[in-house]
């Protein structure tokens, strides 16, 4: 099967490639269907019911496992290769128990609106790059998730798929580059867009 990565998508490393579980699927179409079926059983365990331990490493991996379990076996490990994003694949799990500490103090302490809070979250979960792939797609489902659990709106993210090539993952993309220079306003204005 041959791979077409949308703008900003992640290069598959050959192991990782071959990881793919399901063995009927040829083209990128199928694959896309199969990942997004796999997404929404997700989504739908994780806004049955609160969940409590959001910004906890255990849900963050498990999240990923469930988004992708039944389409590749790396779903929710960390990866094993340094990618075009990301930090060193070695310092993931280090940059991960950071960033969810780091969310803890500023959600029980306010240190800024919640908005804020989860747009800066969703920035730096995505930075971080843990996984092969789907790191995308995890963090956003990671920061509506925490929104949730605080009572809060969902973001819209541009009101359409950000993973195929479109005028909003375009705009996406600006914004998280924006905000690695650290200009956020781009990317506060694009989550509730």
């Amino acid at each position: 099967m041959k791979f077409e990565y949308v703008t900003g998508a992640t290069p598959l490393d050959p192991d990782e490639k071959d990881s793919l579980l399901p063995t009927h699927i040829t083209t990128q179409n199928q694959l896309n269907e199969w990942e997004q079926a796999n997404i929404l059983e997700a989504e739908n365990w994780a806004f049955a019911r609160h969940q409590s331990h959001v910004l906890e490493l255990g849900f963050c991996r498990n999240l990923h496992k469930k988004m992708f379990d039944k389409t590749w076996l790396w779903a929710g490990k960390f990866r094993h290769s340094n990618k075009n994003i990301g930090v060193f694949w070695e310092q993931v799990s280090t940059h991960l128990r950071l960033l969810l500490d780091d969310m803890k103090f500023q959600i029980k302490n306010n240190s800024y609106e919640l908005d804020e809070i989860a747009a800066r979250f969703h920035h730096r979960l995505a930075f971080i790059h843990p996984f092969p792939n789907g790191n995308g797609r995890h963090a956003r489902l990671m920061t509506d998730i925490l929104l949730f659990n605080q009572g809060a709106k969902q973001f819209t993210w541009g009101q359409t798929e950000l993973t195929s090539n479109n005028q909003a993952r375009i705009s996406y993309i600006a914004a998280l580059r924006a905000a690695d220079k650290g200009n956020y306003d781009t990317l506060f204005r694009f989550v509730r867009s």
